[in-house]
C-alpha cells in the first residue's frame, strides 16, 4: 500500500483500499487466522459484532513494548510504515501506533495461541483448511522477523529497519509475491499475518493500541463504537452525517 496509483482493473488507489478495509478493522478479530483474507471475508467481518476483538484486554498506550525486543520492534515499525505509509490521504500506520497494537496482540492470549489447536498433526494443508502450523502466532511473527532480517543482512549488509523506503518496499513486495522463501516459516502465512495485523491495528478501536486519536476513523468518516443512531435518522435524512468518532472507552 504505497502511494495512490491507478489499477489496470479499475480506479483503485490507497484511499479506495482504506475505505474498503476500514470498517473491517473494528471487527478484525473475527477474521480467520492464517494466510491472507479475501476482500469478501474482511468486508463480511465488518458486519459482525465489534465486541469480539481478539485482544485479551485493552492496554493504555505507554510507549513501551511488552513482547518485542529492540530489533523486533524496529522491524515492525519499519514494516507497518512500509505497508501503510503516510501520504496526502492520511497518516501512516507507524504514526498511529500500529506497532504497539501488534506488540499487544503478540503478548496477549491470542499471540500465545490460547484458542488454537496445537496438538498436530501439522500437514501443509490447503488455504481453505486454515492455520496448520505448530507455531503460535507470536512464535510465527518472531521467527519470520528473524528470517527476513537474516535475508536482508545477507543481501544488503544491513537490517530491514535501516533500509531505504524503496528497498523496504521491494522486500515487502517480494514477500507478497512469494519471490522469497523464508527458511523457518511459510512466507505466505508470515506476510499474510503481518499485513492482517497492520490493517487491524490501523482501524481497530484506539483502546487496543493503534489508531491513535481515532485518526483512521476520522479519515474514512467512521463514527466509531457508538452504534445507536435512531435519533439521527430524521435530522440527517439525505444529509451527510459527521461526528467525532467515539471509541469503546468513550462510552464507558
Amino acid at each position: 500500500m504505497t502511494k495512490s496509483e491507478k489499477n489496470p482493473q479499475g480506479d483503485v488507489g490507497r484511499r479506495d483500499f482504506l475505505k474498503l478495509f476500514g470498517a473491517a478493522g473494528a471487527a478484525a478479530g473475527t477474521l480467520p487466522f492464517g494466510g491472507t483474507a479475501s476482500a469478501d471475508e474482511i468486508v463480511a467481518a465488518a458486519a459482525t459484532d465489534t465486541k469480539h476483538h481478539r485482544a485479551a484486554e485493552p492496554h493504555a498506550r505507554d510507549g513501551g513494548y511488552e513482547f518485542f525486543n529492540v530489533d523486533e520492534s524496529a522491524f515492525v515499525e519499519a514494516a507497518v510504515d512500509t505497508l501503510i505509509p503516510s501520504d496526502s490521504t492520511g497518516p501512516g500506520a507507524k504514526e498511529l501506533g500500529v506497532a504497539t497494537y501488534i506488540d499487544r496482540q503478540m503478548a496477549s492470549g491470542y499471540g500465545k495461541g490460547d484458542r488454537l489447536y496445537l496438538e498436530g498433526p501439522f500437514g501443509e494443508g490447503s488455504p481453505e483448511q486454515g492455520y496448520q502450523l505448530a507455531m503460535t502466532p507470536s512464535e510465527l511473527i518472531r521467527a519470520g522477523i528473524a528470517d527476513v532480517n537474516a535475508l536482508v543482512q545477507k543481501n544488503h549488509k544491513s537490517s530491514f529497519a535501516v533500509l531505504s523506503a524503496k528497498d523496504r518496499a521491494a522486500v515487502m513486495a517480494d514477500l507478497d509475491g512469494k519471490k522469497i522463501e523464508l527458511p523457518t516459516v511459510p512466507t505466505t502465512i508470515f506476510f499474510g499475518l503481518l499485513l492482517q495485523l497492520t490493517i487491524e491495528g490501523y482501524f481497530a478501536d484506539p483502546m487496543y493500541g493503534g489508531n491513535k486519536d481515532a485518526a483512521a476513523w476520522k479519515m474514512i468518516g467512521f463514527p466509531g463504537a457508538d452504534a445507536m443512531y435512531a435519533d439521527k435518522i430524521e435530522p440527517f435524512r439525505n444529509k451527510p452525517y459527521k461526528a467525532e468518532p467515539k471509541g469503546i472507552q468513550d462510552l464507558i
